[in-house]
């Protein structure tokens, strides 16, 4: 622990035990918009490539590509050029000689977080046997001082971790570890590991990050976690002052009080306290929760928001008192899981985009008339449209999908927040493309002012959305001095 401190007080970072909330990382000094908090290599890390999963990732970089070559002895792991293979080579020795002594079908079962746990395993024993350095960042210790939960999880969980860690012990057939242990670490995973994301938040594979896991999670968080490869960053997205605790959010913030406690307790086996959730109950969240999860007034006049009545029979305008009843709403409630059901059926096999669309149009209609403008459902709804449009290439009608969402994010994030700056960026990429130049240029400004703060701007991708916008602001200019000549 004071080999920690000492690494972190390099950092401007300090670690504090505080009642109820364990271990938490404080700021030892100032941290403004856009800083770098801390930067963590994972201890360990596995791509989402599973058996049946395509396109495969490669081990070393997480990216896809299309000369990925497999590795011709345990025929797990796949790897892009020659420099990711040598950066895992020490460890992926190991983990092939384990791999291939199973036959086909065992082999099938290494699914991701199989393997996580089996390179856990490895890294210890190269770090003990000096064959990888350790440092006070970088060590199986930090991975010990985890908490399990283990009184907290079901017993359906225990089951489901004692079946993984005899599958672990018996890849590695060490004597030296025992099966408790191991499951004791797969609960470790469920609350510390991280879901590793691209520049544009789409998960890419999982990693166990040790230091970075102290930070604990607020509903309102003043940092952010994103990833560049496989490197976890947590950037400020506003003033941290000295003596501040670090926070960022464990889960999509965009839900009700009650939505959120139930995804962190069922995830994460706690109950947050922060000031969100604290007004619980109380007027202003229980609206936020009727526009966001409940229902709207039928009245197109109205618009309002409804509660439950006071006798539970019906539900109550809160601006004009209309009431509309039970069964009204789970009418059309039903009709959209029938709906969502067969969007989802034909998804799953393959159908045209054109037909999965078309039933998500009526999915939109029914929700339009239930719920709120701002509704989860409604917006999520709306996001599968936009991707299926992109995938057709339907350019217009995927810019109008994208600008309905925008108002949405705008109202349920924080002004700085990656995934409304991702937004403004796929609005601006569509407007610019179709020719709305100078809307392109705001959008694409508006995407860059948040991103570079959340992001940064160092990686491929940020490097080519600053690209985007200069060629955009170009083209705006040179059209309005032809217009003006």
């Amino acid at each position: 622990m004071e080999d920690l401190q000492s690494a972190l007080k390099d950092c401007g970072l300090s670690v504090s035990t505080v009642p109820e909330k364990g271990r938490s990382l404080f700021a030892t000094r100032d941290f403004y918009p856009g800083d770098v908090i801390i930067g963590q290599e994972p201890y360990v890390c596995v791509p989402n490539n599973s058996p049946l999963s395509t396109p495969k990732r490669c081990d070393g970089c997480l990216t896809t590509s299309n000369v990925l070559r497999r590795c011709s002895r345990c025929h797990v792991a796949y790897y892009c050029r020659t420099a990711c293979q040598r950066s895992e080579w020490k460890l992926h020795r190991l983990e092939c000689e384990v791999l291939s002594r199973l036959d086909k079908d065992k082999r099938k079962s290494v699914t991701p977080s199989i393997r996580l746990m089996v390179r856990l395993y490895l890294r210890r024993k190269l770090q003990d046997d000096k064959v990888i350095s350790s440092t006070a960042m970088d060590n199986y210790n930090l991975v010990e001082a985890l908490v399990a939960h283990m009184s907290d999880i079901t017993e359906e969980q225990l089951v489901l971790y004692a079946q993984m860690a005899n599958l672990v012990y018996y890849i590695l057939q060490w004597p030296e570890i025992n099966i408790k242990e191991i499951a004791e670490n797969f609960s470790k995973f469920a609350c510390n590991a991280h879901t590793i994301c691209d520049s544009e938040l789409r998960p890419v594979g999982t990693g166990l990050y040790p230091v970075i896991s102290i930070i604990n999670h607020s509903c309102l968080p003043n940092s952010v976690l994103v990833f560049e490869g496989r490197s976890a960053l947590v950037r400020a997205v506003e003033h941290i002052p000295i003596g501040t605790e670090v926070l960022i959010s464990y889960i999509e913030t965009a839900g009700s009080t009650m939505t959120r406690q139930k995804a962190l307790k069922e995830q994460y086996l706690f109950t947050c306290t922060c000031p969100r959730c604290s007004k619980l109950g109380q007027n202003d969240d229980t609206q936020e929760s009727a526009i966001l999860e409940g229902y709207r007034c039928k009245s197109d006049k109205c618009g309002g928001f409804l509660l439950h009545t006071t006798d539970g029979k019906g539900f109550q305008c809160q601006g004009c008192q209309l009431v509309m009843g039970k069964e009204e709403v789970k009418e059309t409630i039903t009709e959209i899981e029938l709906l969502s059901e067969e969007a989802a059926s034909k998804s799953s096999f393959s159908c045209g985009y054109q037909e999965v669309i078309s039933i998500y149009k009526k999915i939109e209609k029914l929700q339009t008339e239930l719920y709120h403008p701002f509704s989860v459902s409604l917006m999520q709804t709306r996001e599968k449209i936009l991707k299926s449009l992109m995938e057709l290439e339907h350019w217009t009608e995927a810019l109008a999908y994208c600008k309905l969402t925008i108002p949405f994010y705008e109202k349920v994030y924080p002004s700085i927040h990656p995934l409304l700056g991702l937004q403004y960026y796929t609005c601006g990429k569509l407007e610019w493309y179709l020719g709305e130049i100078e809307e392109g240029v705001k959008s694409l400004t508006k995407a860059v002012d948040i991103l570079r703060i959340t992001h940064g701007t160092n990686t491929p991708f940020m490097k080519d959305l600053l690209m985007k916008l200069e060629e955009a602001r170009a083209e705006a200019s040179y059209k309005f001095s032809s217009v003006d000549s």
